[in-house]
């Protein structure tokens, strides 16, 4: 009776009665707990990397008093790692096409594992490089897989939030290498370093075991024609029925495979091993792909190129140049920096999906900008100074604490959440790939350059070249990365592609994805990618 008179009233012209409940906003769906088990299961990976870089910062104080090394040999044993790590990242994309996201993530801990072993039973330098190298293909392996699995498998509402795990753990990676430091830093000289190296090697094993129990990605299932097992992901992975269907139609249409066909096994083209992906992803890119190759790139170089793993791998020099002279205080002070970082890390991960990538990018970068100037004016002041400057010592510890932070709250995160969110889905596994390449590349270079650059330019001139450099990645952002949050994995081919003029192609986007009579505002207001025959 209530539709009748509804359906009356509105005939005759008159206005239907609305409850008080009719202007209620709309619930907001709540977080896939399913999904967010397997984002972290596949996240915590990029434990193996953060326990590395943060255990090599302090161990090296004392690989150097052991092994009677030079600084030169310090600076390769630091850096080096990122170089190894290439060759697993560029590995990684091909392997995953060809055993699965699962399967590679399995393998890169059981590659971490051995790596680790051989660095913690090492009897001299050769050994202990042998054992980098190993480590670092594992390592390899994890960052590029990681993110990759994590946005194939998150529902669009809270994809930002899961993408970023890989960061986060990465974080308590860090702590963890720093706590390891402090903790062994007691045991005899040629004992202490091998504990903190080998004891790595745990982490993995229960990594491994864990990431059996995840489902494959959704994507790679529809891409080896298994759509049936892509249904059932999609299901527990999705925020709804609706929303499993719309994804699924979506990655059949990326796939090449025809909307109406739904059998549980279908024929589809053998181009999941790669064949053809880089001449579309380098050789001969569509304007979208190029633009999303040179945004992916961008990002990544410049989360590096800002100084970032000179910091965290040098916190101990740093602060050795800022007035800390005891080993044990130098130690507990990196303890400090591997906690800012972390708690500004999963502060980023609730701000990710409701304020957008580019706002808190933007502001991380320019506050890192702030910082890495006020740490170099601060050191320049100590180091030019005859007596103890207090004042400047407390603004460049401070300084160290702050770049940290403003780094976690947005620029780390985010350069894993947005390269592995835009690439279209068969580029995606190798897109990631040389995403990583350029981190681990820049990251090598100036971990395996940090003093020679320092002795070169003075520590605080140091500084003031990564501020420059950030400087000129806050521009680039602003002009080049359009915002990503609400968008479909597929729907980034027609938000790319106009280069400094994206603003055009969201306003396009708005207009005809955006349907004022649908219910856009239950699902927060994204926008989903329809595919024909769906109103």
């Amino acid at each position: 009776m209530a539709d009748r008179r509804a359906e009356e009233n509105s005939v005759s012209g008159q206005p239907t009665q609305k409850a008080i409940a009719d202007f209620d906003p709309a619930p907001k769906p709540k977080r896939n707990k399913y999904a967010f088990a397997c984002a972290m299961l596949a996240s915590m990976t990029s434990i193996l990397l953060g326990y590395d870089i943060g255990v090599m910062s302090g161990a090296s104080l004392f690989i150097k008093d052991d092994l009677k090394i030079s600084n030169v040999q310090v600076e390769v044993l630091m850096g080096i790692l990122n170089l190894y790590s290439l060759i697993g990242s560029a590995a990684a994309g091909r392997t995953s096409d060809w055993i699965g996201r699962r399967y590679t993530i399995v393998l890169a801990g059981a590659i971490f594992f051995a790596g680790a072993l051989l660095m913690g039973f090492a009897t001299n330098y050769s050994f202990l490089m042998f054992g980098r190298f190993v480590a670092g293909i594992g390592v390899g392996y994890a960052l590029m897989i990681a993110p990759v699995y994590t946005a194939e498998v998150s529902p669009a509402s809270s994809r930002g939030f899961l993408t970023s795990f890989p960061e986060v753990f990465i974080n308590a990676g860090i702590l963890l290498g720093y706590i390891s430091n402090w903790a062994f830093s007691g045991l005899a000289l040629n004992l202490g370093w091998r504990l903190m190296l080998g004891v790595g090697a745990i982490p993995s094993i229960f990594l491994a075991l864990g990431v059996l129990a995840m489902p494959e990605s959704p994507r790679w299932l529809v891409m080896q024609g298994r759509l049936g097992d892509a249904k059932i992901v999609l299901d527990r992975t999705s925020d709804s029925m609706e929303e499993s269907k719309l994804r699924l139609a979506d990655i059949k249409e990326a796939a090449g495979i025809p909307e109406h066909c739904n059998d549980d096994i279908v024929q589809v083209a053998k181009r999941s091993h790669g064949e053809d992906v880089w001449k579309e992803l380098i050789l001969h890119p569509t304007p979208a792909v190029r633009h999303i190759l040179i945004a992916a790139v961008g990002i990544h170089f410049f989360q590096q190129a800002s100084g970032i793993d000179a910091v965290v791998l040098y916190s101990p020099t740093i602060f050795k140049y800022a007035g800390i002279k005891s080993k044990n205080k130098l130690l507990l002070a990196t303890i400090a920096v591997g906690s800012v970082k972390t708690i500004f890390i999963l502060v980023a991960t609730f701000l990710l999906d409701r304020i957008g990538r580019r706002p808190l990018l933007l502001s991380s970068m320019a506050g890192m900008i702030a910082s890495l100037a006020c740490l170099g004016f601060g050191l320049t002041i100590v180091v030019h100074s005859d007596e103890k400057v207090t004042w400047a010592v407390v603004l460049s510890i401070t300084m160290v604490l702050v770049y940290v932070a403003f780094f976690s709250i947005g620029m780390g995160p985010i350069t894993w959440v947005y390269s592995s969110e835009i690439f279209p889905l068969k580029l995606r596994a190798q897109g990631c790939s040389i995403g990583v390449a350029v981190n681990r590349v820049v990251s090598g270079t100036l971990s395996m350059t940090f003093i020679s650059l320092y002795e070169a330019i003075t520590i605080g001139g140091a500084f003031f070249l990564f501020a420059g450099i950030a400087a000129v990645g806050w521009v680039f952002f602003y002009t080049m990365l359009p915002e990503t949050q609400g968008r479909t994995l597929e729907d980034m081919e027609v938000l790319f592609g106009k280069f400094h003029k994206w603003k055009k192609a969201n306003a396009l986007l708005k207009n005809k994805r955006v349907d004022p009579n649908s219910n856009d505002a239950a699902n927060g207001g994204q926008v989903q990618l329809r595919t024909n025959g769906q109103e």
